[in-house]
């Protein structure tokens, strides 16, 4: 039996601790975790702190645990290391410009600069501190003590790897469990989990875990002892060893334990972190041997705790010195890549699956080799410099491997059959690209090892060509009267590889000699004598004329494999260690070569030495019939022969190669990018080269070169490059591609032409060369060039017969002004030496030497600057002549006079004057000639309208809707409803549309053919106050009244546009049949669903689900004079009658049919005038009664998710609330744009209303007549209480605009059974009182808040308002007594009343305004509306006028509406009723709080489990979790994930989410549709970082969010998902349901 205090005075007085401490685990863990046939982990976590954790903790204190660890706490200092274990998706910040890519959270790094976020997987964080450590000699001892028991049988109980048997100290557990393996295998990850989070937290290692005290350092200290501590077997035998070395043979979850436990114990103390570092040095090549042959993630592998060391500076420098690290882990790279060929070069090509799968696994070590060189020595001691040698020539070795790789061999006759392999070799290779920059990096730092590194690289070279024999012949070569001696090889023929990593090392080591000056501080250590130049370029140059080769088309055979190698070589990725280092490599090579022999040498490289050294060479296309595609190929290899010129003498961008900063070259590359177009950031940086730690130094220098411009609401933030940085634009830039150097060319010419300068582009100054390459400027004016360009003009001379190119003498002419710009260089930097070696022009005016006799350049291009079929080229010919004069003049002055350079640019500057002034000329002479053209066409115009001024005024007055007769039927002002409203009179305009589809023009009129509106009816939830309020059942639902909190309405938009209701029937049978054919093909969602009635516009493909017809303003007759009329107390008796009489009938009715007839009901005999048999005549035809249906059945379809059924009493309830509901939508969305109410909204809008409202009023006419007057009866018993009619909703309970609408639309039922002459106009306007009325008191009511401190008395002019809405408040008071507080103030009552009842007059205007076609007045287009609208509707301004006009009527309607036993539930529960706008949720400015809360999101439904895509609800601010299966549910019986469940609650369907990780927007409709939309999210540089691929830090763009928020409130986002949709085909193949 277990009893604490015995068990622990037990173990203190016990003289063989570990074998007490055993039996207690041997008997008591089986208990726990293995017994019984089930798991129980409550009980287990009940038992294992009692039985377990208990006795251990008051061992470790000597005391009451709680008390110990106090006292341990409170001396405790903390660790170097804050120990933050980021959370998935946490973000991380780094800081962009130190040198090391150390992760830091946002509690501990204080942005003073720019920084880098991500979401990271679960990392710790480190930040310094100082550590201390005080403990008692006895605690130490007995903490000693129970760490290494307990380490070690954790140890042990992990890595035992006999099944039958246990370890010697735990036979115990035998009496408790038959089977010995039970204990064992039982569940030994539950007993792990117990040794890493019960065991370290009660001992209070866990700095972690927040659960307990902060961890003291002295634990820590001792926990990281006894990990360390030798074992008696010597080598790896400590307890730290076994773990890792045992890694690969355990269990996810086990190792996840002890990795945590070794972050928050070894890595978290610097000694001992640098103990282990050096035990996992030394067993690093094992380690990753286990890696690669084991199967889990490297998340999941101790070698992933290489980050935790190799990154440390300090450590990295003393692992590399005392472990030989750097070279341990490139060795054990190559000893991975085993397959070879004969010449020890690696072979990719038949690679099984598992060995390319060895292969990912194996790189994971180049990132380790990049961790310990990420931070460059500034000291170096001798043991740094010979370890760092060391591991260089093993990296040589590996480099070895590589040279001359994948060799191609070009395929003649047929296709190559198979495609090679070639993607494994670009992968090690961009895989190397930092580790090769970081190496030269490190040996630029120190000038020992750079010349060391130098001769180990040019010895590693010089071996790999000692086996390039291939039976290479030696030849002479002779041109130009030079000769020179070099080898017989064809690229067309033999092998070629692109691969030459060697080459390219020493490439960049060469330039470093020059950059770090060392070159020229120690020539004598330096082989540079030793150097063979032909050998440097021999293999760079045969990669970049198989370039040349593929281009010119000679590769084709040789399949798409080579021409992605060729297009990998040249990319950004991989160019800065494979093009630019080659280039570089042939400028070191011509640099020590004379000019002339390096230039026949690549002649006979790009196989066309033939050509050029023919002594006729200038006229061989005359006599020689060569084939075609031979030509064409010869053509295009001159080209890039030409241009590898222009290349190896301009680029001088590169630190060591030309006087410049590495800034510079970062510079150039960006005015480059930036002369094709303006570019955004992500362009540009996508465009330059990243370093190690993904930088391009690009915000350093982008400010100097280029504009920004801010973005819009769409679009993004663009750099346009500065007019001042355009003179540095060189067509000929390396790193263009053909297409890029097309667009740039162009670009800006177009620019010159748009500045009125000469579209001429010419070579660019040029920095100067270093001094090692110096003379790479004389291959410009050696024999062999001037040869070939000669050659070049002379063919030009005649028109081209295919025989030479346009490109080629635009590369010619560009390199004859390269001459002439070094020369002009040459001249102003040598003035004061009289060093004038360079003579370029001397050169080309030196004619040929007999026999030939051959023109100087300069005379071809003077005799070519005429030519009639070199128009493109004239203006490069004219400033290259223009050049060579102003030089000429300067020379001759500068050998003359005192150097002064003024004389040549006079000369230019006068001839650039005539030009400007001559196109000034030309100008003017063109713009005076344009403006009298204009005035004989306005005199003209004057002449046709004189003439014709009668037909002229007919037009105009029947454009004009505002004409003074059109007003003069009204009266002194505009009035939209009652007797006085306006009426369209004999004046009235004819309506005429033009059907979309057959282009017909057609009057819209009652008796003639349908003219139709494509719509779109969608629920919506826009408006609602209450997202809470349960769904209705479609079927029982009865939507008469709708709620004031709108907590669903219906919808109905439309583009606009009009059909013919026959023409638009046959395009939708047509789409109907063309989907029945897609189904059987080819079954994917669409972006529309026909069985739902959905088709796109014909013509905007905007989606719709129905159309409206289009009906003409109703004519209503005017019996009587507006005086004669019934006053509304005469009106509302009339009603009354008729309406008792029709209740009568009805019960008759139904009482015939056999339904029991309520008591009680007497017969009532109608009014006079009033025919209760009466049934009118339709007025419409029968196409316009079809659509007439057709529409109403959708909106009941859509509003209430039932079946169509046109029989339904609910089918004109939902039109009229349609109808109410799309008016409210768009009064606030005019509100929230600051617009007027009339005269703002859009075509597509107007057209909407008018045909809405018209189809309203019509509607009742295709349904049953008893069906709507009953509707109207209920109506009006809300309004005036009538005790027949039952369940009457309370007026708290009834939006009072909807019962407004549903009134005035459901009237005519009414109306036309009366004969007596009652106007429906004096109807409309006594429901308009009669609801305002209503609608005040509902506010009274419900939107008065408590008073405020300060009184704010109104002015005279609301003095009598200010005190009738106190009187009738004081009345409504008297009815409910208590229920409503006290408010003495007028002036905040009327303030409620106004504010509150804004919004029903501004839609009851529209409504009225489309309903009789009232023009508004001019007051109503602009802001202030009190007065106008009120008068627009003939209401009184001070609205309270409408209840004392009629108090004796009013006073029992209030007594009435008050005595609602739903009015004193309504006043405790009521909403507020002033009509506020929806907003979407308020999101924080700075993304990366988004990202923390979401961080903190735990899935609801997985136990606490973190979601892996947590996605916000824009509306409603809900954080689901999205794309997972845990948080599926069921809707309408299919499955589907939690954002689209979501949008049924939330948006009737509709959702706007926030998909957080990947700053995303997510638009969706239904089940079935969806899109993803731009963020409202941007960097600083304007842009959008959807899937946060580049890092930086996001801040709201409120003109974004604002525009999100239009979209929701347009109820756009259905047609906005319709167009992504249609335009991107891929979205549709999403499953949108799932998300």
């Amino acid at each position: 039996l277990f009893t604490l205090p015995v068990t622990v005075l037990k173990w203190l007085l016990a003289s063989n601790l570990p074998k007490e401490v055993y039996q207690h685990l041997a008997c008591y863990v089986p208990k726990i975790y293995c017994l019984g046939p089930n798991l129980n982990p409550q009980n287990e976590d009940l038992l294992a702190p009692l039985l377990l954790q208990s006795p251990l903790e008051w061992y470790l204190c000597g005391e009451e645990p709680s008390v110990g660890l106090a006292k341990l706490e409170q001396n405790n200092q903390p660790s170097q290391l804050c120990g933050h274990v980021f959370k998935v998706g946490e973000p991380t910040y780094s800081c962009r410009y130190s040198a090391l890519k150390t992760s830091g959270s946002a509690r501990c790094l204080k942005f003073s600069h720019c920084y880098n976020l991500k979401t990271n997987p679960c990392v710790p964080c480190f930040v310094w501190q100082d550590p201390l450590a005080n403990m008692t000699e006895e605690m130490i001892a007995r903490t000693f003590n129970v760490f290494s028991i307990i380490l070690k049988y954790a140890v042990d109980m992990l890595t035992w790897d006999k099944e039958d048997e246990l370890p010697e100290a735990l036979k115990l557990a035998e009496c408790f469990n038959g089977t010995k393996t039970s204990y064992m295998s039982k569940d030994q990850g539950k007993f792990v989990s117990y040794v890493r989070f019960k065991l370290a937290e009660c001992s209070v290692l866990d700095g972690c875990n927040e659960s307990v005290l902060s961890p003291t350092d002295a634990l820590r200290r001792i926990l990281c002892q006894v990990g360390l501590q030798r074992g008696p077997e010597g080598e790896n035998s400590s307890l730290v060893d076994t773990l890792m070395l045992c890694d690969s043979k355990m269990w996810k979850g086990a190792r996840n334990v002890y990795h945590q436990l070794f972050m928050s114990s070894l890595l978290m103390d610097s000694k001992y972190k640098k103990l282990f570092a050096i035990q996992f040095a030394k067993n690093y090549e094992r380690l990753q041997s286990d890696y690669v042959k084991d199967d889990h993630d490297r998340e999941f592998s101790i070698t992933d705790l290489s980050v935790q060391m190799f990154t440390v500076p300090s450590l990295a420098r003393m692992l590399i010195t005392e472990e030989n690290l750097m070279t341990t882990i490139i060795r054990t790279f190559v000893d991975h890549l085993r397959h070879r060929d004969l010449q020890g070069r690696f072979q990719f090509e038949r690679y099984t699956a598992q060995q390319a799968f060895k292969f990912r696994r194996v790189q994971s070590l180049i990132g380790d080799l990049k961790y310990v060189l990420i931070s460059r020595p500034t000291e170096w001691t001798d043991q740094l410099r010979e370890k760092y040698l060391e591991g260089f020539d093993a990296f040589l070795e590996l480099l070895k491997c590589m040279q001359g790789m994948d060799p191609v061999v070009r395929q003649v006759g047929q296709h190559i059959e198979m495609e090679p392999e070639w993607e494994a070799a670009f992968t090690l290779q961009m895989k190397l690209t930092h580790i090769i920059s970081m190496m030269q990096e490190w040996c630029a730092s120190d000038e020992r090892v750079l010349i060391e590194a130098y001769k180990k690289c040019l010895s590693a070279l010089t071996h790999c060509h000692s086996g390039f024999t291939d039976g290479e012949q030696p030849i002479t070569l002779s041109m130009c009267g030079h000769s020179v001696e070099t080898i017989r090889y064809c690229v067309s023929q033999e092998k070629v590889s692109i691969h030459l990593p060697v080459s390219r090392l020493l490439a960049g080591l060469h330039a470093l000699l020059s950059t770090t000056e060392v070159a020229y501080r120690f020539p004598v250590q330096l082989p540079l004598s030793e150097l063979s130049p032909p050998m440097l370029i021999e293999h760079p140059l045969r990669c970049l004329v198989l370039c040349a080769q593929v281009h010119a088309g000679m590769w084709r055979r040789n399949g798409f494999s080579l021409v992605n190698q060729i297009y990998y070589y040249h990319n950004v990725k991989c160019r800065v260690e494979m093009f630019d280092k080659d280039l570089i490599m042939l400028q070191a090579g011509a640099s020590m070569m004379d000019p002339n022999h390096f230039l026949m040498i690549m002649l006979s490289r790009f196989e066309l030495y033939h050509i050029f050294s023919s002594a006729d060479c200038r006229k061989r296309y005359s006599r020689e019939n060569a084939h075609k595609d031979v030509v064409q190929q010869n053509n295009t290899l001159t080209e890039e022969m030409l241009h590898l010129v222009i290349m190896i003498v301009g680029e001088r961008y590169t630190a060591g190669v030309g006087q410049v900063e590495s800034s510079d070259e970062t510079r150039r590359e960006i005015v480059h990018q930036l002369c094709i177009r303006p570019m955004a950031h992500s362009e540009l940086v996508k465009a330059l080269p990243e370093n190690e730690n993904k930088e391009t130094g690009m915000e350093r220098v982008i400010d100097s070169v280029a504009l920004f411009k801010k973005p819009g609401v769409t679009g993004r933030g663009l750099y346009k490059l500065r007019p001042d940085c355009a003179k540095m634009f060189n067509l000929y830039f390396h790193h263009y591609s053909r297409a890029d150097q097309s667009k740039a060319e162009e670009a800006q010419r177009r620019i010159k032409r748009q500045n009125g300068e000469d579209s001429v582009l010419p070579p660019p100054v040029l920095p100067r060369f270093c001094p090692l390459f110096a003379s790479l400027v004389n291959i410009l004016q050696c024999d062999v060039l001037l040869g070939i360009l000669g050659a070049v003009l002379q063919w030009a001379m005649e028109p081209s017969g295919g025989h030479w190119s346009e490109s080629m003498l635009q590369r010619v002419l560009h390199l004859i002004g390269m001459g002439l710009v070094e020369e002009q260089q040459h001249l102003i930097g040598s003035a004061d030496d009289n060093d004038t070696n360079f003579n370029f022009t001397l050169k080309i005016s030196r004619p040929g030497e007999a026999p030939a006799n051959t023109p100087s350049i300069l005379a071809l291009l003077e005799t070519l600057q005429n030519a009639p079929h070199l128009e493109v080229h004239k203006d490069m010919i004219r400033w290259i002549l223009k050049t060579v004069a102003n030089i000429k003049t300067t020379r001759e002055c500068t050998a003359s006079a005192p150097p002064s350079d003024s004389s040549g640019h006079s000369q230019e500057e006068t001839v650039r004057d005539k030009d400007k002034a001559e196109r000034k000329r030309k100008a003017e002479m063109a713009r005076l000639r344009r403006e009298k053209i204009m005035a004989q066409m306005s005199e003209m115009q004057r002449h046709f309208i004189n003439e014709n001024k009668e037909l002229f005024q007919q037009s105009l007055e029947e454009l004009d809707p505002s004409t003074s007769s059109t007003l003069d039927s009204c009266d002194s002002a505009l009035v939209c409803v009652g007797p006085r409203r306006w009426r369209a009179g004999g004046s009235e305009r004819r309506q005429m549309v033009t059907c979309i589809l057959c282009q017909e023009e057609q009057e819209i009129r009652t008796d003639g053919k349908a003219m139709v509106l494509a719509a779109f009816v969608q629920r919506s939830t826009v408006m609602s106050k209450n997202r809470k309020r349960p769904p209705h059942n479609p079927d029982k639902y009865d939507p008469l009244f709708m709620h004031p909190d709108l907590s669903f309405g219906t919808h109905t938009g439309s583009c606009g546009h009009i059909m013919h209701s026959h023409c638009w029937q046959r395009y939708f049978e047509a789409v109907q049949a063309k989907e029945q054919r897609r189904q059987q093909r080819l079954r994917v969602h669409t972006s529309y669903d026909v069985e739902n009635g959905e088709f796109l516009c014909p013509l905007c493909e905007c989606l719709s689900n129905t159309v409206i017809p289009l009906l003409p303003l109703t004519k209503t007759k005017q019996l009587y004079h507006s005086s004669e009329q019934p006053d509304l107390s005469q009106w509302l008796s009339i009603t009354s009658q008729q309406m008792k009489a029709l209740l009568s009938a009805h019960r008759k009715a139904a009482d015939a049919e056999g339904v029991d007839a309520m008591d009680g009901v007497n017969d009532c005999p109608p009014p006079d005038g009033f025919k209760l048999d009466y049934t009118p005549k339709n007025p419409y035809s029968s196409t316009i009664k079809e659509m007439l249906t057709t529409f109403g059945t959708a909106t009941y379809k859509v509003g209430l998710k039932v079946h169509p059924n046109e029989q339904d009493p609910r089918v004109p309830i939902m039109c009229w609330g349609s109808c109410a509901y799309t008016i409210q939508c768009i009064e606030r969305l005019l509100v929230d744009e600051e617009k007027p109410l009339f005269g703002s909204l859009p075509c597509r809008q107007d057209d909407c209303l008018s045909s809405l409202t018209r189809f309203g009023s019509a509607c009742w006419t295709v349904s049953s007549h008893t069906t709507v007057q009953n509707h109207f009866i209920r109506l009006l018993a809300a309004l005036v209480p009538d005790p027949r009619v039952e369940n009457t909703p309370c007026i708290l309970d009834i939006d009072m605009f909807h019962l407004l609408v549903s009134l005035v639309l459901s009237h005519p039922a009414i109306l036309c059974l009366d004969s007596s002459g009652l106007s429906a106009d004096a109807a409309q306007l006594h429901f308009l009182h009669l609801v305002t009325v209503a609608h005040i008191v509902q506010i009274l009511l419900t939107s008065v808040p408590e008073e405020m401190q300060m009184e704010q008395e109104g002015g005279g002019a609301e003095r009598e308002e200010e005190e009738n809405v106190c009187m009738l408040y004081n009345t409504l008071r008297t009815h409910l007594g208590s229920g409503l507080h006290e408010v003495s103030s007028g002036w905040h009552l009327w303030h409620c009343v106004k504010a509150g009842i804004l919004p029903y007059l501004r839609a009851a205007a529209l409504f009225f305004h489309y309903l009789n076609g009232a023009p508004a007045p001019p007051e109503l287009h602009s802001a202030g509306e009190w007065e106008a609208l009120c008068g627009y509707m003939c209401l009184p301004s001070n609205l309270l006028q409408l209840y004392y006009n009629n108090q004796q009527l009013m006073e029992p309607l209030l007594q009435r509406w008050c005595s609602h036993p739903g009015v004193l539930q309504g006043l405790q529960s009521s909403v507020a009723l002033i009509r506020e706008s929806n907003h979407l949720i308020e999101l924080p400015g700075d993304y990366s709080a988004l990202i923390n809360q979401a961080s903190s999101f735990t899935c609801p439904k997985s136990g606490g489990d973190k979601s892996r895509a947590p996605t916000l609800c824009l509306v409603c601010g809900a954080m689901l979790c999205s794309q997972s299966y845990c948080c599926q549910t069921e809707l309408e019986g299919e499955d589907v994930g939690a954002c689209t469940a979501h949008t049924f609650a939330c948006g009737a369907g509709v959702g706007i989410f926030l998909r957080v990780r990947e700053s995303q927007v997510l638009f969706l409709a239904g089940k079935t549709k969806g899109c993803f939309y731009a963020p409202p999210y941007l960097d600083d540089y304007g842009e959008t970082d959807q899937g946060l691929r580049r890092g930086n830090p996001l801040h709201l763009c409120q003109e974004r969010y604002r525009k999100v928020q239009k979209l929701w409130r347009q109820h756009s986002i259905t047609e906005e998902i319709g167009h992504a949709q249609e335009a991107n085909q891929t979205l549709v193949g999403i499953d949108w349901q799932h998300l």
